[in-house]
């Protein structure tokens, strides 16, 4: 008979705590039980086992179920790792534990899958193939069966290749293929390998070496120039530690990157590669899940939650575009993906690339600190070299919806030339602002201190701080005079360059022209087809895409940080800029970049263009120490929300009056938001700098869960955001 001991378990509770229950079972850290919990049962993961508890053991509720009696879900490290990230962005502990679950998971489904496997039937085996030929589809399908004996999965087949799953359906109904349950994450992975990359150029294969060289926990910073082949090193060193038997974990940025590299990377590997993102289905994201877990998955490619995934055999984790803000999760838990990385390598001892061509300034400096190794590709591979960079001045010429002379007769040349342009504007929409040409009345949201952006092509006003939409009035309600768009979006570049190149195949690459479901995978396709000319987009056009004929690329405002009091939107500028002009002269066609500015005289585009990114970030992270901001300083953010107006900055005020006091830490505030008012609330915020980085986390500790109350009693809404991107 089995002793009865005390288990403390991760309930997604909004609570800074593990709960304590009986537990007349044997389990291990790391499985699911059914505890009840309130009123009702709710699924659990156990964290600790322990042999007492602070409660007498006769208070304590007993474990209802294992729901995992031979297997659990999360190892050790994944624990270490969660907790960690519990404990450093002071979030409720069950919330991120169970969060790192899949939903079903969550709701108690089953660990393990069966799943349909597609194969071929005995008729199917000894049919002719010639029967087949006016059938391709059929016939492709068949031979890849016949070499694969053990199956298909037919779910990944579906969502893959779907002309193969409407033959692999004709299939079935002429009784040559039929599908199994069987169990297991997956059993798919492309036939198609291709036997080697590209010659690896000197500085490549330097750094290839000192990655695969590292047999523990070793940071390295991959910085190489747009275009230096990153990617390369990256397959290369992960090519090694498959061959050991181990897993790769890749984070990227953004889900537009997603399916490109998972393409490239089953292309390299005879192993599966599976994606883990927001943009999968349930069904798919428990099966990538499952698949890494069990160690079926060589390769895991996923946005920053992927960064929770447990690995079977762990090998080496990568971070592309390290710079990238998307991996800090900006509602809720607000984890930074790549900084749990570092901390997740660590615990698995192995090592870690963070690469990038802009490097963050924190990054940076901890490679001159001797904390990451450097490692250098200072030069493109293959036959691009870097564009010649030119500055216009908008203040000397005529322009047009934001299009100056000089950059409209760039555009022509360049096309004329055969090349492809891309032009970048962080500002989706047809016009900022929807302006009353009688009385200036500009159309407002009714929910925040913002402008309506005009969309043209639905003839609506939306506001892109909380997603409010209403038709755009074509009289203002007021005076009755008309109603004109002001300034320049995406959508407005795209009409007065079709104006200007009639005969031009234009697009436009933002968050309206993506929405629908494979949207992007088309337009990203058309530009590699050559079938698009000119390419109007965001900040989604400076996401590592890879286009071999684009010559010019024109930065139509380059403004936008050059006087902001966000102390990172310099770095965040210079790192869109580099990003961007990136995109130009990266096949044999030599590049041209044009960057529009009123101020061409400004030390930060006059130093990006004459001496690079590197020098910039130098003379950056110098003024960072002379204010003492990161990274020779740690933050954190508390930030507030409610109703009226006066009852955040109250909330705040009682916050910092309950925080122990301490010489490490200054506490700026509280201060209304920037943006007062957004989605209908009032926003406020109180900041916490420290030197040292031990001392802010005591005093965030400290409060644990009286801010949770102190909150309820005001109707406020609160969260806290260490390391915080920006103070907005």
């Amino acid at each position: 008979m089995t002793t009865a001991s005390v288990c403390r378990v991760a309930v997604a509770a909004p609570l800074h705590r593990l709960f304590d229950y009986i537990c007349p079972f044997n389990v291990l850290p790391g499985q699911r039980v059914k505890v009840p919990f309130g009123r009702r049962d709710v699924v659990a993961v156990v964290v600790e086992n322990a042999v007492d508890s602070s409660l007498p053991l006769d208070r304590l509720k007993q474990v209802s179920e294992v729901l995992d009696p031979s297997d659990r879900l999360l190892g050790p490290d994944d624990l270490k790792v969660l907790r960690f990230a519990a404990d450093y962005y002071h979030y409720p502990v069950g919330e991120v534990v169970l969060g790192a679950l899949p939903k079903s998971l969550r709701s108690g489904g089953p660990a393990r899958a069966q799943r349909d496997i597609l194969m071929l039937s005995e008729a199917g085996h000894a049919t002719d193939p010639a029967s087949l030929t006016r059938a391709p589809q059929q016939l492709t399908l068949w031979q890849r069966l016949r070499l694969r004996p053990e199956g298909i999965d037919a779910a990944t087949l579906r969502r893959r290749e779907p002309k193969l799953w409407a033959a692999a359906r004709r299939l079935i109904k002429n009784g040559l293929a039929q599908t199994q349950k069987r169990s297991g994450a997956i059993t798919d992975f492309r036939d198609a390998r291709i036997a080697s990359g590209p010659t690896l150029t000197p500085d490549q294969t330097t750094a290839v070496a000192a990655i695969d060289a590292a047999t523990v926990f070793s940071p390295f910073l991959l910085f190489g120039v747009t275009g230096s082949g990153k990617t390369e090193v990256y397959l290369r060193a992960i090519e090694t530690v498959i061959q050991g038997g181990r897993q790769a974990l890749v984070l990227v940025p953004e889900i537009a990157l997603t399916p490109q590299l998972v393409t490239r990377f089953e292309r390299r590997f005879e192993a599966p590669v599976v994606a883990m993102h927001s943009g999968l289905s349930e069904g798919d994201r428990l099966n990538a899940w499952r698949a890494a877990r069990e160690g079926e998955a060589a390769v895991v490619i996923g946005t920053r939650s992927a960064v929770f995934m447990p690995l079977a055999r762990p090998g080496i984790v990568i971070v592309d575009e390290e710079h990238d803000g998307s991996f800090k999760q900006q509602e809720g838990f607000r984890y930074s993906g790549r900084d749990v990385a570092i901390y997740r390598a660590r615990k698995h001892n192995i090592p870690i690339v963070l690469g990038s061509a802009t490097p963050t300034l924190e990054s940076l400096y901890n490679a001159q600190r001797g904390r990451y190794q450097r490692l250098d590709l200072p030069e493109r591979a293959g036959p691009g070299t870097p564009p010649d960079v030119r500055l216009l001045d908008l203040r000397e010429e005529p322009v047009d919806q934001g299009l100056s002379g000089s950059l409209l007769r760039a555009v022509g040349r360049h096309i004329d030339k055969g090349g492809q342009v891309m032009l970048f504007l962080n500002r989706r929409g047809y016009a900022p602002a929807w302006f009353c040409s009688g009385c200036g009345e500009l159309a407002r949201c009714a929910q925040c201190d913002a402008n309506m952006t005009y969309h043209h092509s639905t003839a609506s006003l939306r506001c892109h701080h909380c997603g409010a939409s209403r038709r755009a009035p074509k009289e203002c309600e007021h005076c009755g005079e008309e109603h004109r768009p002001v300034g320049q979006g995406t959508e407005r570049l795209e009409e007065t360059l079709a104006r200007h190149f009639p005969n031009a195949r234009i697009a436009r690459l933002d968050r309206d022209t993506t929405r629908r479901r494979g949207a992007l995978d088309d337009l990203l396709e058309r530009m590699r087809k050559r079938q698009i000319d000119i390419l109007v987009g965001t900040q989604m056009l400076t996401k590592g895409h890879h286009f071999p004929e684009v010559s010019m690329v024109g930065i139509v405002y380059a403004d936008q940080g050059l006087f902001s009091t966000d102390f990172r939107a310099s770095e965040r500028l210079a790192q869109t800029v580099v990003q961007v002009c990136g995109r130009a002269g990266r096949g044999s066609r030599a590049g041209e970049v044009f960057i529009q500015t009123a101020f061409v005289e400004h030390p930060l585009l006059q130093q990006l263009i004459q001496e690079g990114y590197e020098a910039f970030a130098q003379r950056a992270i110098e003024e960072r120490e002379a204010a003492t901001w990161p990274p020779f300083s740690h933050l954190a953010l508390i930030r507030a929300r409610a109703k009226d107006a006066h009852s955040p900055l109250s909330f705040l005020e009682a916050v910092r009056e309950a925080l122990p006091k301490s010489n490490q830490v200054n506490v700026l505030g509280p201060a209304s938001a920037p943006m007062l008012r957004r989605a209908d609330r009032y926003h406020a915020q109180l900041l916490l700098q420290s030197a040292d980085r031990r001392s802010l986390n005591a005093v965030l500790s400290s409060t644990g869960d009286n801010l949770s109350a102190l909150a309820r009693r005001r109707n406020v809404q609160f969260s806290i955001d260490v390391d915080p991107v920006d103070l907005y």
